[in-house]
């Protein structure tokens, strides 16, 4: 084995011949798999082999040094190559690279995911790597202020989705100098030429556009590429850098170089014999480039601006839920330094912009681009900051692929939907998140809350900050009259008894918690007497405490939801006292089914049949 000791001076040569070897191991290991895309590595192994041998300032040993530069790849379907990586800078082994990508029970997965220490976010859907990059550089320039640099492998297929641009575009707002694209422009997708194919000037003409400063080279000139990564490295202050690399796709083996059909698709045996005989065979390079400097790592103590105490409502009073989030946050900033918000140019609406005037300094604008919200939001959780981001329930759908990759990610995302459901208003159906809960019930290990009032409010948002995975908070427009005490207790899982009842079970969340407390006053008038439930946590349900008050009830029970009848807080009831057996059961579910308009709140929620009269309705109708 040789091996060469860390420095940034190796010579180009040397890195040639790690180039060569990335070639070799990403058809050895793909081949090995029987899947895998070599093509797609083999075009940017010029491209890595300059940059780790040279420019990457990486303490393999401890990666999760805070002085390491983060090394990302956007084009996630090109692993075999950052495997390659792995293996030559000793972290992965032969073995594992040979016998463990792609396999069963395996880490060196088919799109890399941070279940390996060097990774730092889950990547395979296009358009997401650069994006979460921008969190990272925010992080390092704002919060963490060291000089790490983000460096990211794109493809130029992924140039077609709207959020590389979204990203590029708040990359150059923030003035993020170190943030650096590298793209591998080689032309062929999956199912023929890109939009642009080797056309260089297009792209440049889009990236300056977007006021990144663009530097155009061959991606298979090693001197060309080190100058390029040399001038990127340079703090210019304020714009990030694209490096558009022409390459060719398959690059290395003349047999598949620039040929339509092979992406995604290993070589057979026959095939990958002859190209790993032409590259010279089999290497056993050992290489690491620079590692950071020593002084960069060090740890600033982290200061706290006041108590951090939660703000208090009396019973009675009427209050917004979603001011309330942002009374809460405000409080957590002050307790902890890593709390940050970012939010999607509505913050005067979900009341982010209370942290904002705060805490300017740990508020990160996104405007209208939901998808880069999201993932700056997943690139400071890579950091260690606890970041909230909010916008409007609605628009949280535009950026649901970004979530569901949070979550593969394992990341902590702290999301805040506003202006939920039909109550709303007069706004009107674009406006009306209608699908929120099921979406985010959805996602892998999530979290999903709705307060009824400021006081639950407060407490679960300040349950999220220490929360696990993705955890959203559905919160309300119109204000609404606060139900529970000071002090009292929210724990994520719980529900709470707000009424107590053998006749009928009343269950709701949000708006409609409300709802069935007016409900229960109506069939009260009749001697009915219901039990009301406040699900505040419907994801994970409180299955006790509703099993309890259906049993009680002999069995009948009324949910009634501000939501789309499939996936919601009747879902997830049903879910929930099917699984537990629960028998009898008579379930009257109420839910938004039509397409609402304009309207006041009180005649949208009539509309819907989810308001007290139709509950009362529904509750009687169980009783015969």
């Amino acid at each position: 084995m040789t091996t060469t000791t860390p420095a940034a001076t190796t010579e180009l040569e040397t890195v040639a011949e790690l180039a060569a070897q990335l070639r070799v191991d990403s058809i050895r290991s793909s081949t090995s798999a029987g899947s895998g895309h070599p093509t797609s590595s083999m075009s940017a192994a010029d491209l890595m082999a300059v940059l780790v041998a040279r420019h990457l300032r990486y303490d393999w040993d401890d990666p999760s040094s805070p002085a390491n530069d983060h090394l990302i790849f956007s084009k996630g379907h090109a692993s075999p190559l950052l495997y390659s990586v792995f293996r030559a800078v000793g972290v992965v082994s032969e073995e594992e690279l040979l016998t463990g990508y792609r396999r069963f029970a395996q880490r060196l997965e088919g799109h890399p995911t941070p279940v390996l220490p060097w990774v730092d976010v889950a990547t395979g859907s296009l358009g997401q790597g650069l994006p979460d990059g921008v969190g990272v550089a925010l992080a390092g320039k704002y919060l963490d202020r060291r000089p790490y640099r983000v460096w990211v492998l794109c493809g130029d297929s992924e140039l077609s989705e709207g959020s590389m641009w979204e990203a590029l575009d708040k990359a150059s707002y923030y003035q993020l100098a170190n943030l650096v694209a590298l793209v591998d422009v080689n032309r062929l997708g999956q199912r023929g030429e890109t939009e642009f194919g080797w056309n260089l000037d297009a792209y440049a003409r889009r990236a300056e556009s977007f006021g990144a400063r663009v530097i155009a080279i061959d991606g298979h000139d090693l001197t060309a590429i080190d100058n390029a990564l040399t001038t990127a490295a340079e703090d210019t202050g304020d714009r990030p850098t694209v490096i558009l690399a022409k390459t060719i796709k398959g690059r290395g083996f003349s047999e598949i170089e620039d040929r339509n059909g092979w992406h995604g698709k290993p070589l057979p045996e026959d095939l990958a014999d002859r190209a790993i005989a032409g590259l010279g065979g089999v290497r056993d390079l050992v290489l690491r480039g620079p590692r950071p400097d020593p002084e960069s790592a060090t740890t600033t103590a982290e200061t706290v601006t006041g108590d951090g105490a939660l703000p208090h409502y009396g019973v009675g009073e009427k209050v917004a839920t979603r001011k309330a989030y942002g009374d809460a946050l405000v409080a957590l900033g002050a307790r902890d330094p890593r709390v940050v918000a970012l939010d999607g140019e509505v913050n005067n609406s979900t009341y982010a912009g209370e942290f904002a005037h705060a805490y300017p300094e740990r508020y990160f604008e996104m405007f209208i681009a939901e998808q880069q919200l999201i993932a700056a939001a997943t690139g400071l959780n890579v950091r260690g900051y606890r970041a909230f981001a909010s916008t409007f329930a609605a628009f949280l759908t535009r950026a649901y692929d970004f979530i569901r990759m949070g979550s593969i990610s394992r990341v902590d995302l702290r999301l805040v939907g506003s202006h939920a459901g039909v109550e709303i208003g007069a706004d009107g159906p674009s406006q009306m998140g209608l699908e929120d809960l099921a979406m985010l019930r959805a996602v892998h290990g999530s979290t999903v809350l709705y307060p009824s009032d400021a006081t639950s409010a407060v407490a679960l948002v300040d349950a999220m900050a220490t929360t696990a995975g993705v955890s959203y908070l559905r919160t309300t427009r119109g204000a609404y009259p606060v139900l529970y005490p000071d002090g009292e207790t929210f724990p994520v899982g719980g529900a709470k008894v707000l009424r107590d009842g053998d006749d009928v079970t009343l269950a709701g969340a949000g708006v409609t918690v409300h709802e069935c407390l007016r409900a229960a006053d109506l069939l009260a008038q009749q001697g009915i007497r219901a039990r009301v439930i406040d699900c505040y946590s419907i994801k994970p349900i409180d299955t006790a405490t509703l099993t309890a008050a259906v049993t009680a009830t002999g069995g009948r029970i009324v949910v009634a939801e501000d939501h789309h009848p499939e996936g919601g807080l009747g879902s997830a009831v049903a879910d929930a006292l099917v699984a537990a057996g629960q028998a009898p059961l008579s379930l009257t579910r109420l839910a938004v089914t039509g397409m609402p308009g304009s309207g006041t709140s009180a005649e949208l929620l009539a509309w819907a049949g989810i308001d007290a009269d139709h509950i009362a309705e529904a509750a009687r109708d169980l009783l015969g």
